[in-house]
């Protein structure tokens, strides 16, 4: 009998609850459209509550949990032949197809936190592995995640062993790192070793956020462990809405109260091309380790330590020699927009500025009568559909209405910060 989330009463004790009743069919007996209008409820709501000047855990230290165990070879959601042709895999399966949604997440995460760095664990036979080190490369967790491909599902994850080796190296980071852990759940048992309620409390002191997203049904241990971390939980409809919890954790979370307020010192290293005969060939810190064959060549150039001139191919990476971290310029202008995000746009009913406004001054789509709400910016007074709207708040991190207009770019270039 599991308690509800606020610990007050019982389920037998509530009114009975039809959830069945939120999702219905459409004319044609598919599901697709009330699963869409879920999906879009639960992004406006999120979109809502996105506020501005607010404390972020910039600097983001994930892990990535995967469960690869023998359940994440059911078939339960059938991907389209296109996506089967794009691996070109004959026995495709749930495990394969969920992969290339979650290289896309690693793409977008780097996109949207440059200076952030991501650990990929996977937990099959009631142990747990870390595939891939904390690292700011995205070509590099990708490629260990393509090869997962090669690696068959079986026995049962283990949640405990999981957690506690990101703890490992979690709680050596230092104070004003931001420590996450996204768990990516398939099975609904796990073969845990010891007690997992002293590695939760475990994880809640050290202030590491854990966030559990289900592939099959909600699982108690993992809302608890949820809960007690400040982590999000959810459980996907299908491949949409599988891919949409995974993007609510691009944005960067609210800071931790354990976090210290500290000046971190980077480096900003230029790339320097050595050239002539005195130019020497060496190998970078990147690939020191790296076996024969992967990328291990011997440049002249690269992007030297400013404090002790070891190279590197690329950045953002700290410096394995002295502990700097080293980032370029553009890496901080592309986490700016999370502090100052795009303000809310006000809900409108569209029958309200029919007549004023035909057309989403973004993409010029007419609207259209199913166009129930419309969206103004409250600067510019331009108004977009919603698909504009969840686009300019998620991607483009600024209106082009105001863009556009020289009286109120002007008052927004005056208010940003210096």
């Amino acid at each position: 009998m599991a308690e509800e989330e606020d610990g007050k009463e019982y389920r037998w004790e509530t009114g009975y609850e039809k959830t069945w009743e939120a999702i219905k069919e459409d004319d044609e007996g598919l599901l697709e459209g009330s699963v869409a209008e879920i999906i879009q409820r639960a992004k406006r709501k999120r979109q809502a509550e996105r506020h501005g000047n607010t404390r972020l855990g910039m600097m983001r230290h994930i892990y990535l949990v995967i469960d690869n165990s023998e359940c994440m070879n059911n078939q339960d959601l059938k991907p389209t032949r296109q996506l089967c042709n794009s691996k070109n895999l004959i026995n495709f399966n749930l495990f394969h197809y969920y992969l290339q949604l979650l290289e896309g997440f690693i793409d977008e995460f780097f996109d949207q936190n440059p200076i952030s760095q991501m650990g990929i664990i996977i937990t099959k036979n009631k142990r747990a592995e870390r595939i891939s080190e904390l690292a700011g490369n995205s070509r590099k967790h990708i490629k260990a995640v393509q090869q997962l491909n090669q690696i068959p599902c079986s026995g049962e994850p283990s949640l405990q062993n999981a957690l506690e080796l990101a703890l490992r190296s979690l709680k050596m980071l230092p104070s004003h790192a931001s420590r996450e852990i996204l768990i990516l759940m398939g099975s609904l048992t796990t073969c845990d070793p010891g007690d997992i309620s002293v590695t939760i409390q475990n994880l809640k002191s050290q202030g590491v956020r854990c966030s559990v997203i289900a592939l099959a049904a909600e699982v108690h241990v993992c809302r608890r462990l949820c809960r007690e971390t400040g982590g999000l939980f959810g459980v996907i409809l299908d491949d949409c809405h599988y891919k949409d919890q995974l993007l609510q954790h691009v944005d960067p979370p609210p800071a931790a109260t354990f976090l210290d307020s500290s000046l971190i010192k980077m480096g900003f290293p230029h790339h320097n091309i050595l050239e002539g005969k005195e130019a020497s060939l060496t190998m970078c810190m990147c690939h020191v380790d790296a076996p024969d064959g992967e990328d291990s060549k011997l440049k002249s150039g690269g992007y030297f330590c400013p404090q002790c001139y070891s190279k590197y191919c690329e950045l953002p990476v700290e410096c394995k020699a002295c502990g700097l971290t080293l980032v370029s310029a553009p890496h901080l202008a592309r986490s700016y927009h999370h502090l100052f995000p795009v303000e809310n746009f006000i809900e409108l009913e569209y029958k309200d500025v029919k007549e004023a406004n035909e057309l989403c001054y973004a993409c010029q789509k007419k609207f259209a009568d199913i166009d129930k709400h419309v969206y103004e910016c409250g600067k510019c007074s331009r108004i977009f559909c919603l698909d504009c709207d969840l686009f300019i708040h998620d991607s483009l991190h600024t209106c082009p209405g105001c863009a556009t207009n020289p009286t109120t770019l002007q008052d927004i270039l005056t208010s940003a910060p210096s």
